[in-house]
């Protein structure tokens, strides 16, 4: 680490701290933004300039009257700070915060790996 850098901070999960330094107001890492909720394991398939991700993710929801399951796919949107710059394909892990925008209100903390499109 670079002396100019500041020394991220923990954000109480168990997760890699980024190795490049940001001076992102929405940055769990970097800036006081507060990590709370949900953890969600997801798929980035669209990013845009304006530090955005749009991420998917299944999840299965019971119907009662057939006693069976069905698969679902959401949508979500979620900031991408510059320190962790995940791109389109990439198995992300997303985390609640306090809103950020009109649609935002989960942040990208780590980069799980590539997903193979078969």
């Amino acid at each position: 680490m670079e002396k100019n850098q500041k020394k991220p901070k923990n954000i109480g999960l168990n997760v890699v701290h980024p190795k490049k330094d940001c001076n992102d107001k929405n940055c769990p890492f970097h800036s006081h933004q507060k990590i709370r909720g949900r953890l969600i394991k997801c798929r980035v398939i669209k990013t845009d300039p304006f530090k955005s991700a749009t991420v998917t993710f299944n999840r299965i929801q019971p119907l009662k009257k057939y006693e069976r399951y069905e698969k679902r796919t959401s949508k979500l949107h979620a900031h991408n700070p510059p320190c962790i710059n995940a791109a389109a394909g990439d198995e992300v892990l997303i985390a609640e915060t306090s809103p950020i925008s009109k649609t935002k209100s989960f942040v990208i903390i780590s980069i799980a790996g590539k997903v193979d499109e078969k």
